[in-house]
């Protein structure tokens, strides 16, 4: 089943009637949605108001709650922590437990997927390749060599222009990056949740004042698509891009947009909870290896 995401920009009031979330504005009620169907929601209004049963029913069914700062940006996540799975505290063991040579492993390959869609972004926009290709073969386990951060330096530029420079509090282009970014931390921090794993227990990022490490980890190769997605807005107009209805629009429809995993179709949403699963299975010692999902044929059309 595909799971929602929605965005409630405006002030309204939000409560729970049969398991539906009922969004009203002034006297009406202008949206009725069922709470299974939901998997993201933005609350980017500060006059917005939320009942403690929605709150509750979001948190059963396992719907991220994000909230908006002042500046209509993503600012916090709310997730349930101990119902995502019925061996939460087997499975957080083993995520706490797990050694050195693991996390070394799987950082490994967390770059080397992040560096490959770097590459396939830049190939969309007509990019040349070669400094990123041979970026990638030099991946070392734990990445000691910070390869990620040498494919970073060489892909801004090339992506938006030489003079671009990745700074989260400036507005247009990078204030897009950081809406979409809030979306698939979302999206990841959910599948996480659903698996029984500890959102803060991370692989690489490790800031004690952040309760989404792990999130950050595997959030890394799906970056380079919310790139795509705001270089491909960038293209269509010649004015400053902002956060308004029309650009959020586009990054939100990523989560419910197809691609390949294993060979099958599905949302975007439902394959981070397949590579979750994978991921936890390379935690346990049972795999190796993990993957991350592909672009469809379809976003080429963006």
């Amino acid at each position: 089943m595909i799971k929602r995401t929605i965005d409630i920009s405006d002030p309204a009031f939000l409560h729970l009637k049969n398991q539906q979330l009922l969004i009203d504005k002034g006297s009406e009620t202008v949206a009725t949605i069922p709470i299974e169907d939901l998997g993201v929601v933005l609350l980017e209004h500060p006059q917005i108001v939320v009942t403690q049963a929605v709150v509750v029913a979001c948190q059963k069914n396992n719907v991220a709650l994000v909230f908006c700062d002042e500046r209509h940006l993503p600012y916090s996540l709310l997730l349930p922590v101990s119902d995502g799975n019925v061996l939460h505290n087997k499975i957080l063991r083993n995520q706490i437990e797990v050694t050195k040579p693991t996390i070394k492993r799987l950082w490994k390959q967390v770059v080397i997927h992040k560096v490959r869609q770097q590459i396939a972004t830049l190939k969309k926009a007509g990019r040349v390749t070669v400094q990123l290709d041979r970026l990638q073969g030099k991946v070392k386990s734990g990445d000691p060599d910070n390869v990620e951060a040498q494919a970073a330096r060489q892909y801004w530029g090339l992506l938006f222009g030489g003079d671009f420079r990745r700074n989260v509090d400036e507005p247009g282009i990078n204030a897009l990056l950081n809406y979409g970014y809030a979306i698939v931390r979302a999206m990841i921090a959910r599948a996480i949740v659903g698996g029984g794993l500890h959102p803060a227990i991370g692989i690489f990022h490790k800031n004690q004042y952040n309760g989404l490490c792990l999130a950050d980890d595997l959030m890394e190769p799906f970056r380079p698509w919310v790139d795509w997605l705001v270089y491909s807005l960038a293209l269509g107009t010649e004015k400053e891009l902002e956060v308004n209805r029309e650009t959020k629009a586009v990054l939100l429809g990523l989560p419910s947009t197809p691609v390949q995993y294993d060979g099958r179709k599905m949302p975007l949403m439902n394959a981070c909870h397949f590579l979750v699963a994978d991921f936890k299975r390379c935690l346990e010692g049972v795999s190796l290896k993990f993957f991350y999902p592909e672009w469809d044929s379809q976003l080429d059309l963006l």
